[in-house]
């Protein structure tokens, strides 16, 4: 099993113990995780390559969290944001929102929240890898986690065994499974009948 498939959440908070508390938390379910005090720290980190999600607090230092979620928007940097803030208001949680975050939880909030925050926010991060495959390594792999060997599916989209073995590839590799049992997990999360 290679560090690649793992997932991680990034923790943005300049509270040292909130940062300690949640990865401690996190830790303790067996996650991974990486903190950070400010928003250029995490931009400068070298983030590992895998399902991630960002819990990120809406008070930082320079930059506040609203507009760091508009800023990574921009870049094109896709990734599922959790909210946390001990000075949240109606307006700023839409806000937030309605921009794509994932949840949006006040201080202090129960560790279990948070937890199924992350895991709904890790879901929608694979989704998004997900929609990155080609209708034909969707295809195969729709085949391929329903049992079929790659000379049946071969057969099936009318190509080579070769190229099924290619698209199989890209599809692992993108989908960040190390086996195929992974793979057919990550594809009942996402419904994926074939079909």
């Amino acid at each position: 099993m290679t560090t690649e498939a793992a997932p991680t959440v990034f923790i943005i908070d300049d509270d040292d113990q909130v940062r300690a508390a949640i990865q401690g938390m996190l830790k303790s379910v067996g996650l991974r995780s990486q903190t950070f005090a400010t928003a250029p720290e995490f931009l400068r980190s070298q983030r590992p390559d895998g399902p991630s999600c960002l819990v990120l607090d809406v008070r930082l230092p320079g930059i506040n969290g609203l507009d760091f979620q508009r800023q990574l928007a921009d870049a094109g940097l896709r990734i599922p944001i959790i909210f946390i803030t001990g000075h949240g208001d109606i307006p700023m949680s839409v806000k937030a929102m309605k921009s794509g975050a994932v949840e949006f939880l006040t201080k202090p909030f129960r560790d279990q929240d948070l937890l199924d925050a992350i895991h709904q926010a890790l879901d929608r991060d694979r989704v998004m890898r997900h929609q990155s495959l080609t209708a034909r390594e969707r295809e195969v792999m729709a085949l391929v986690v329903s049992g079929m060997l790659n000379k049946q599916i071969a057969g099936e989209l009318g190509t080579s065994e070769i190229t099924v073995k290619i698209h199989r590839g890209h599809v692992m590799h993108k989908m960040k499974a190390e086996s195929l049992a992974e793979l057919v997990r990550m594809a009942t999360k996402l419904d994926l009948s074939p079909g």
